[in-house]
């Protein structure tokens, strides 16, 4: 009996590592000090560009969408969906993103398919400026299956401590303005599921609604709103609060960043909710307060803004 028997293949992860590094090394800022391989990932932080800085950290998942994932090897998507769903909790304080961490852990590890999940990581990370500084990938046989894996994303930022967004700022007749989500993004697919699996041709009758294919809809990757973040800022535009709109939906994930004493106003007749979400309403039989507390609606995003900035903010959206 040896390691490689009981089901933990070290040469071939030695390998994958190998095979990812220029992947891996082509989301570096000039602010990595060392490549992948170190028992750590080492980051010069910018301070010359900052009197005060914040650190800001976030730590998520991309939950159970996974299962639909590789099921119908949407690798690639989730990787992006894993980075998504850590910068855009961060940025909502203001901060710019420096470097990300990822944990992948399987019951054997599929190079091909993790390999476009790293890709999927690269991507969300090189779009928006962000070192994909190291990570780690563990063979847990027995405990996954050898189809499975899990992802796990880490991402820290930087803010200058004047410019930190709290929603203290927050006054009585501010402006709610919703950044349009691509879909679903990495929450409720537990209930998304269940319906699947309650209805044996849910494929056919919503590609005979839309002719789009229903993977592609139900799966496409979380948006990442801090390059629309950024843009804004570069007009000097002072952004009071920001929510991501993940696990809960609207009336869980506003009030998080405004202050106790106001109670947000939202008009649901300005903006249409996408289709799909309506499908799965109808097909499941969700009451609408469930639909609400589960998905975003295609709000992904909620900027908090004074009236004054309206117009400026939608010429850049």
């Amino acid at each position: 009996m040896d390691y490689k028997k009981s089901g933990v293949d070290i040469v071939a992860g030695r390998k994958f590592v190998l095979d990812i590094k220029k992947t891996v090394e082509a989301t570096h800022s000039e602010n990595v000090v060392r490549g992948i391989g170190g028992f750590g990932g080492l980051f010069k932080l910018p301070l010359a560009d900052f009197k005060s800085p914040i650190l800001v950290s976030g730590t998520d998942g991309v939950g159970t969408k996974l299962e639909l994932a590789q099921k119908n090897n949407f690798h690639y998507q989730v990787g992006i969906d894993l980075v998504a769903m850590c910068i855009n909790d961060i940025i909502t304080s203001g901060a710019k993103p420096l470097f990300f961490l990822d944990y992948i852990a399987t019951g054997k590890l599929e190079k091909k398919n993790l390999q476009k999940v790293i890709e999927g990581i690269a991507k969300g990370c090189k779009d928006n400026n962000c070192s994909l500084l190291g990570g780690e990938t563990a063979e847990m046989p027995g405990f996954y299956a050898n189809n499975k894996y899990d992802l796990a994303g880490f991402c820290v930022g930087i803010v200058e401590e004047e410019n930190l967004i709290n929603g203290d700022n927050i006054c009585e007749n501010d402006l709610i303005i919703g950044i349009g989500s691509s879909g679903i993004h990495s929450n409720g697919y537990s209930l998304v599921r269940k319906i699947i699996e309650g209805c044996s041709n849910i494929e056919e009758k919503f590609e005979s609604l839309t002719k789009l294919k229903f993977y592609d809809e139900l799966l496409k990757p979380t948006t990442i709103y801090f390059n629309l973040i950024k843009k804004i800022f570069a007009e000097n535009i002072d952004i009071k609060g920001m929510a991501h709109i993940t696990g809960g939906g609207i009336p869980e994930n506003l009030p998080r960043c405004i202050p106790n004493d106001f109670l947000p106003c939202i008009d649901n007749q300005s903006w249409e909710i996408p289709f799909i979400f309506r499908f799965l309403q109808d097909i499941g039989e969700i009451p609408e307060d469930d639909l609400w507390n589960t998905f975003n609606l295609g709000i992904g995003f909620c900027l908090v803004v004074e009236p004054k900035y309206k117009d400026l903010i939608f010429k850049n959206m």
